[in-house]
Formats: structure tokens, C-alpha cells, sequence
């Protein structure tokens, strides 16, 4: 039921009155955007409330969101941080249990807001819609609640004015001079700060958040290393998504120099590459004054160092630390270990690269875009519900990208988000995903709510259809391939931003395995009106199969046979019998000569044909295009890329690499669900013949399971309740 809140959404006085800008449309609509004020922008707000309980504190409660963003505190404690991002028609709050932060006498709620204005990947921005509503309960009861007695000024200590990333975020220069020092804490002289403006004609649209808010914990760095007087190397360890923090104290005015990066500099490994790879600038000032100073970020980086320089008396060099943030992530929820090292330290650097790469949506890397992209959902919830034994975030996931159907029928390929991008490849593994969910969750009555969602997808790409079913000329969306292109293994189409005249395959493999996917959903849902997937298949094979070499062509009109259109034939089931041996032999030949999200579908479309020694091969590979080199690179989560210089601006923690870890788990050891929601499991497992033994224990939604594998002999431990069918022994 949805709530009806009694409080008022204030904002900034400056936002009253302001139409919100409609920002959503087509990627190629060629109209003009709105324009946004530049004053409005990098807007941080702060609002206070002073309020006095008279009354015993039984169950209390907040209820809080903003937009874009909060952080808030109690009597001088942080509680928690969000919203997650959301569309404005189903914007998300928090419900925080806050008994314990309460007392009697005086309180005070304090909350740090932020607007971005930027139209991103990242949130809802770049739309006047600003502001903050809030509800707190005592003893169950409605005590207080945003209205125009509420206070609110700006902080103006960030004067950062530089963007960086694809408009991602702004550079954080703080003038500690500027900062309003004790606003958290009760009785804070407020008195010049103004009274909350109420905006009467609000239009979110509030539901409570299904997924918990982030966790957040502070870390010691592994090593400090002193370069000389004033100037700090300091090493996390490894790839980590937060903010730097440390004391300091010194001169009104004297600046310390904040460098933060995923690397070192490769010629003077005694410096932080602060220009990173991926297009993100992490060098910003910090202006102390006067007294006891502490840095406080509000945005997050993605990094391992950070380098300090400044005057040699301010520093505090045991104060250096780390805010870490993520979505919650249990470590023994999913517990594994072979007597490889190398496929260990395979299956670490994806289970790091998913941990970090969860904030409150998926994020395809948290530097550079740290949005959310439908293509790489596939591979990172798939990842994600074994490492967590979690699927709350991947409910929430599918349900961004079906609400982004008010804007198109067929998807959006970042979801939520201002910044408008659509790629056909990726709307079509929606129907794939929300498939995986069921047999994960067993949830039928969600399979049935998102089922027209999934028909809407069909439908929308109905119109792009040849008189034999294929498609072609899908010019409304970027049919992607793989990425970068110089890992598209010389696809013979033309790939422009609006793609070449013509049928090509790849864009057909994924639309029929749609249709085959959607059929499956149609006969669980108890509907038989299915679509005629023998009549797509046989026009598929027609266009693209070429019988002399046994193998798929590119598109209808070349006889270039890509790894890309044999992987995504042989994981659709569209390879005849006689092609799957020259399919295999062509990826025993060309490996991983692909991207790394790719890798899931050449991975998955091998076990499918049986070839689990091969899969094994590839994933312990130590070439060029490795998880291998990745490790011989120094990775400590999955990159974007093989290597650093295989791509112009690769970002070192990219969750969309971390295919090995479903793999491993459902195709290595045989693990999956047999039933949905894990009422009765499979245990297949083909173990390589090399590792003499391997583990694993995950936690489901059914309860906890055990598999071990020694010298050949499996084993496995479920709860009472789980059926267990065997095979190979």
C-alpha cells in the first residue's frame, strides 16, 4: 500500500517556481535539450531541524528521501545515505530505525543534500527537481515533519568547478574556511540560515526502497610511505569505491594537494597516476582554516592510492583512511577455493570487481559513467546473486529498465538515468535476465507482473522485421556487437552510431533468443499462444549459415565468420548438430579474441555444447585476452578490457568481466536450480581433471549448500526441503 506522507517537500528557495525540465527522450530525437542554469548546478544544501522529546522513546522511525541525493545524521551521528536512484514517477525513501540515535531533551535532524544538475548516467539530475521530505516517528507515532520551519543554507565550501568522467561528477576542491563547522550537533546558532521553502505542486511519486542502503565503513591504508617532508604515498591494498580522509591542521590558507588513482605513474612508481585511463581527473585542493580540519568528500572514486602533498607541519599521518561504500556484501554468503592459484585469483578479482561495482544499482564501472547498463546486467546480477545470495538488487535492476519503457517500448540501455543511450543488443537480453530471476527467486507472481514488459520488447522491435521474421535496418539503436571495437573480431557489418543498410547477425541471434526466451515465460505464465520460433530459426540459418564451412556468417551478404556470430549461435541453441564441432574448433582457434562482457555468451554457449575442459582453458588463460593478464597487469578487481592499453580509456574495476564466476559455479561444478527458487537443484559437475580439488558453499534463497570436489569424488550438503538430482556419478 503506498503511503500517504503528511510532510511537505522542501527545497531551496531558488528552485521555487521552476518547471522541471523534461530530459527523456529518444537517443537520436534531434531537438534541442533544455537548457539549465549554470548557478543551480553542484548544489549543496544543508537542512537542520532542533526539536525537543518529552515523551519515553519506544520504536522510532525515519522516513526520509531527496533528490538528487542525502546524507543524514541524528544529534551529530551519520545514520545513512541515499536514495537510490529511481525515476521521479517511483522515486525511492528510506526507512531508517533510529531509537538508539534519540533522547530525551533536545535532538537534531541534520541532512546534507545535493543537486547535481548534470544530465548523466549517473542520477535524475539536470531536471529542477531538488529538495528534500522527511518523517519521523516516535513510538510509532508521527512527531515531526519537513515543512517551512525546517532550516536550510548552502555550503559553499565546495568550489570545485572543473566536471570530469562522461559528466559524471565535479572535481571536489573544499575551502575549509567556507565550511559551516558543528551544524550537525544541537544547538547551532541557525538563526541567519533561511526557513525551508515548500513546494506545493511536488511530482515524485514515493515508494519505500526494497534494497538496504549502502554500507558504509572507514579502512586503514596497508602502507604509508613518506617521500619526504609533507608529501604521503598511501596504498589501500587494492581497487576500492569511496572517499580519502585524513586530519590535518595548519595556517589559514596553506592548501594540501589530494591525488587519488587506480595505478601508479609506470615511469616513477613513487606517484599516483591521478589523470586516470578512464577519463577521470582525481586532483583536488584542499584549503584548511586554520584549526582542526577534517577532509570530508560527499562524492565517491573508484581507487587503490592516494598521494598528499602540502606543508609538512598540517599533517596527521596515522588520520589517513578510507570511507568505503557498497551495496551490503556478506563475504562467507558464497566461499570458494580450488588448488589452482591462478583460477582463485581469477574468481577474486570478479568477486571484487562485482563487490565494488554494486552501489545502489549496478554500476558498468564506478569512475567514469557509474550508471547502470542493461547489457552488462546480464552478466553482473548473474555474478552477483551467487556472491551475495542476495536478489534484491537485481529485482530492482529489472525494474529500472522495464519503468524506462515510458520513454521507449524497447528499452533504454541505461536505466535509471538522465542521459539518453540505447543499444538493441542490450534490450533484448531483458526478457533473458528477468527469466533468470524467476528460476533464481520463484517468484512467479513478479514473472507475471513484468511479463507485457517482456512482450513489449517483441513488440517494439516487430516493426525492423523482414517478410521472413529476421531484422534489419534496426537504425532507431546502436546494434553494439561488442566493445571496444577493436574486439568485434573483424564483424563484417557496418556499425555506425546509426547502423548500415542490411540483416546481420548478431542483432538476430539476440532477437530470436528473445522470442525463445519470451516462449519459455509464455508457457510457465500457462499462456500457449506462442511465437513461431521454428519459422525464425530456420530464416536464421537460411540468411546466415554457411554449410561448406559449417559455420555462421557475419550478415546475409558476407562469408567473414566472427566469433561473435558462432558464440551467440551456439548459446541460442540456433547451431545445427553438424556446426557445433567447427564452432568450437573456431573458438579453440581465436580464444578470447572478444570483449569481456562477451565472454559470458562464448563461456555459456561452450557449456552448452559439452566443452567444459575448453571452458576451463579459457578461463585460465594467460595471453593477450585473459583474466590472466589482467593479473599479470596488477588487477585487483576485473577491468573493462584484456589489458590496460587495450582500449582508449579503460576503467579498472568493470564488473561486466566477472563471467567466471556463474560459470564456474553452474557449468564447472554443475550447480543451478532445477525448480525455481532451488526447490530441487541439478549437480552436474565436470571438473577439470588438473585440480584436484575445488569448493564451494553459496547461500540460497532455499538456505545453504555445500559442494566439494576431491580427487575426483563429489559431494554435496543441502537443507532438508532441497531436492537433489545427480548425474555423472
Amino acid at each position: 500500500m503506498e503511503k500517504i506522507w503528511k510532510a511537505s517537500w522542501i527545497i531551496d528557495g531558488l528552485f521555487e517556481g521552476l518547471t522541471p525540465l523534461n530530459v527523456f527522450h529518444k537517443q537520436l530525437d534531434t531537438r534541442e535539450a533544455p537548457k539549465h542554469m549554470e548557478h543551480l548546478k553542484n548544489h549543496h544544501m544543508l537542512v537542520r531541524k532542533e526539536f525537543v522529546l518529552t515523551r519515553s522513546i519506544g520504536h522510532s522511525y525515519l522516513d526520509i528521501s531527496a533528490d538528487d541525493y542525502y546524507k543524514l545524521y541524528i544529534n551529530g551521528r551519520f545514520i545513512g545515505q541515499g536514495p537510490a536512484p529511481a525515476y521521479h514517477f517511483q522515486y525511492n525513501y528510506n526507512r531508517y530505525e533510529v531509537s538508539k540515535y534519540l533522547r530525551k531533551g533536545n535532538n537534531v535532524i541534520a541532512v546534507h543534500v545535493y543537486y547535481q544538475g548534470l544530465v548523466n548516467r549517473v542520477w535524475n539530475s539536470g531536471d529542477y527537481r531538488q529538495g528534500l521530505i522527511a518523517e519521523l516517528f516516535v513510538s510509532d507515532k508521527l512527531y515531526l515533519k519537513t515543512d517551512a520551519t525546517w532550516k536550510y543554507t548552502r555550503a559553499n565550501e565546495f568550489v570545485g568547478t572543473e566536471v570530469f568522467g562522461y559528466e559524471t561528477q565535479y572535481n571536489e576542491n573544499i575551502d575549509q574556511r567556507l565550511k559551516e563547522s558543528g551544524w550537525r550537533e544541537c544547538g547551532y546558532p541557525d538563526e541567519i540560515w533561511q526557513k525551508a521553502c515548500v513546494k506545493l505542486k511536488d511530482d515524485h511519486r514515493l515508494i519505500i526502497q526494497q534494497t538496504p542502503p549502502l554500507e558504509i565503513y572507514e579502512i586503514k591504508p596497508m602502507k604509508v610511505v613518506s617521500l619526504a617532508e609533507g608529501h604521503y604515498l598511501i596504498d589501500f591494498g587494492q581497487e576500492i569505491t569511496g572517499q580519502f580522509k585524513m586530519r590535518a591542521r595548519g595556517e589559514p590558507g596553506q592548501t594540501i594537494e589530494v591525488l587519488c588513482g587506480e595505478e601508479l605513474e609506470e615511469n616513477d612508481f613513487r606517484h599516483v597516476r591521478f589523470k586516470l585511463r578512464c577519463n577521470c581527473i582525481y586532483r583536488e585542493l584542499w584549503t584548511l582554516s586554520g584549526g582542526d580540519d577534517v577532509l570530508e568528500y560527499y562524492d565517491y572514486k573508484a581507487f587503490r592510492y592516494a598521494e598528499v602533498v602540502g606543508p609538512a607541519q598540517c599533517f596527521e599521518p596515522d588520520s589517513f583512511s578510507a570511507i568505503v561504500r557498497h551495496y551490503p556484501f556478506a563475504e562467507d554468503r558464497c566461499i570458494f577455493h580450488s588448488s589452482s592459484p591462478l583460477l582463485n585469483a581469477v574468481w577474486g578479482i570478479c568477486k571484487n570487481g562485482v563487490k565494488y561495482g554494486a552501489q545502489e544499482v549496478f554500476v558498468d564501472c564506478p569512475s567514469r559513467e557509474k550508471g547502470q547498463y542493461l547489457g552488462d546486467a546480464t552478466v553482473t546480477t548473474h555474478a552477483h546473486l551467487y556472491l551475495s545470495g542476495d536478489l534484491r538488487l537485481f529485482k530492482k535492476t529489472l525494474q529500472d529498465f522495464a519503468a524506462s519503457s515510458f520513454i521507449c517500448p524497447g528499452l533504454m540501455a541505461v536505466a535509471p538515468g538522465s542521459f539518453m543511450q540505447e543499444i538493441a543488443d542490450f534490450s533484448l537480453q531483458w526478457p533473458l535476465q528477468l527469466l533468470n530471476y524467476y528460476h533464481q527467486s520463484g517468484e512467479l507472481a513478479f514473472l507475471e507482473e513484468m511479463y507485457p514488459v517482456a512482450e513489449g520488447i517483441l513488440q517494439y522491435f516487430k516493426k525492423f522485421q523482414r517478410t521472413d521474421g529476421l531484422l534489419e535496418n534496426v537504425k532507431e539503436k546502436w546494434n553494439l556487437v561488442d566493445w571496444p571495437q577493436n574486439l568485434r573480431d573483424e564483424y563484417d557489418f557496418d556499425l555506425s552510431e546509426v547502423v548500415g543498410e542490411g540483416c546481420h547477425n548478431v542483432i538476430n541471434s539476440f532477437y530470436i533468443g528473445a522470442v525463445k526466451t519470451v516462449n519459455e515465460i509464455k508457457r510457465i505464465l500457462g499462456d500457449r499462444n506462442l511465437y513461431d520460433l521454428p519459422r525464425l530459426e530456420k530464416a536464421y540459418q537460411k540468411a546466415f549459415y554457411r554449410e561448406e564451412l559449417k559455420l555462421f556468417a557475419d550478415s546475409t551478404v558476407s562469408g567473414h565468420t566472427s566469433l561473435h556470430s558462432n558464440m551467440l549461435a551456439l548459446f541460442f541453441g540456433l547451431a545445427p548438430e553438424e556446426a557445433k564441432n567447427s564452432i568450437v574448433e573456431l573458438i579453440k582457434d581465436k580464444k578470447l579474441n572478444c570483449g569481456v562482457y562477451n565472454t559470458y555468451f562464448l563461456l555459456k554457449g561452450l557449456a552448452n555444447a559439452g566443452e567444459y575442459e575448453l571452458i576451463y582453458q579459457l578461463i585460465t588463460l594467460e595471453d593477450i585476452h585473459s583474466w590472466g593478464n589482467m593479473l599479470k597487469e596488477g588487477a585487483t578487481t576485473c577491468f573493462e578490457a584484456w589489458g590496460k592499453d587495450q582500449k582508449w580509456n579503460t576503467s579498472l574495476c568493470h564488473p561486466w568481466a566477472s563471467s567466471p564466476i556463474p560459470v564456474i559455479i553452474e557449468d564447472i561444478l554443475g550447480l543451478k536450480p532445477l525448480k525455481p527458487g532451488w526447490e530441487e537443484i541439478s549437480f552436474t559437475p565436470h571438473i577439470p581433471a588438473v585440480l584436484e580439488h575445488i569448493s564451494l558453499e553459496i547461500q540460497t534463497v532455499k538456505g545453504r549448500i555445500r559442494v566439494s570436489c576431491v580427487s575426483g569424488k563429489a559431494e554435496i550438503f543441502a537443507p532438508e526441503g532441497i531436492k537433489i538430482s545427480y548425474a555423472n556419478g
